[in-house]
């Protein structure tokens, strides 16, 4: 084999090992990023339906019931706007409380409820995550804007 026929299988042996590596690393990171979704979204289905995502807002007031194993607990997650029942076995967080904000990790079930494999609460009074505050926002300004139609006739 000629040095120019050795050189070339080099580059093209190099190129193909570069695009495998490029290839393992971005499916590696599709199957690890987690969206995050408000309540407002979910109910919309702009969620996705067989993957897992993250849901933020308030937990609703009264909504918080616990099962009778004491690690199941089932609460209403909203944004003002609109609600999404969630269930969660295992330990909740010191800081979680109703009224409070949480962002949890999961998916949707069938029935459109949220089975949460994590929860995350607030660290201190005036903490959100980014993006449960701006879904919080927007869903007030949706919520109180007023409407440029009339009345009805």
């Amino acid at each position: 084999m000629k040095p120019r026929h050795r050189r070339m299988a080099f580059i093209g042996i190099g190129l193909l090992v570069f695009g495998l590596a490029t290839l393992l690393v971005l499916n590696a990171l599709r199957s690890n990023l987690v969206f995050f979704f408000s309540p407002s979204q979910v109910v919309a289905n702009e969620a996705p339906r067989n993957g897992a995502f993250r849901i933020g807002g308030l937990v609703e007031q009264g909504s918080v019931s616990r099962g009778s194993d004491g690690l199941t607990v089932r609460f209403v997650v909203t944004d003002l706007a609109q609600r999404v029942p969630v269930s969660y076995k295992g330990l909740l967080p010191d800081l979680f409380r109703e009224g409070k904000g949480v962002v949890a990790a999961g998916h949707l079930r069938q029935d459109g409820s949220f089975e949460a494999t994590q929860v995350l609460a607030k660290h201190d009074e005036n903490y959100m995550p980014p993006e449960a505050a701006a879904a919080l926002e927007k869903a007030r300004q949706s919520h109180t804007s007023p409407t440029l139609e009339g009345p009805p006739q």
